[in-house]
């Protein structure tokens, strides 16, 4: 029998993101491509060509409901991201199994005793789960 590739959907800036910083994102995907994992990176996965951007908005909801795993790579900024961490979040909240990993964690500061996204993201990537029902 034939071994599933995982899916991963990797949650990350996209609109007016520094080149240093996708440089890092494409180091990032193509590690996870070199261990067999299928990476679906917005910037290039995610038609952009959108001028609201609800169509966008349902193709990351549809390609992380189809992911086994959900990886974040945190940007204070980006207003996607956070969408799509509130999607994550929800289906989480429903019972759906997604490992989540904080992809850039080592560069966020997350300040201790204080509410905020990437304490949230933490929160999620070391195994806790909200729980709806």
């Amino acid at each position: 029998m034939k071994k599933k590739t995982k899916r991963i959907f990797l949650i990350c800036p996209v609109r007016d993101v520094k080149d240093e910083v996708n440089d890092k994102i494409r180091k990032y995907v193509e590690k996870l491509g070199k261990k067999g994992y299928r990476v679906h990176w917005p910037l290039y996965d995610t038609n952009q060509d959108d001028p609201v951007g609800t169509r966008i908005l349902l193709d990351n909801f549809r390609a992380i409901f189809n992911a086994d795993e959900v990886h974040i790579w945190y940007d204070k900024t980006s207003s996607g991201s956070h969408f799509d961490i509130g999607v994550t979040y929800t289906l989480l909240c429903l019972g759906y199994k997604k490992k989540i990993v904080f992809a850039n964690r080592r560069s966020i500061k997350i300040e201790s005793g204080k509410k905020s996204f990437p304490a949230v993201v933490r929160d999620l990537a070391e195994g806790n789960r909200p729980r709806f029902f």
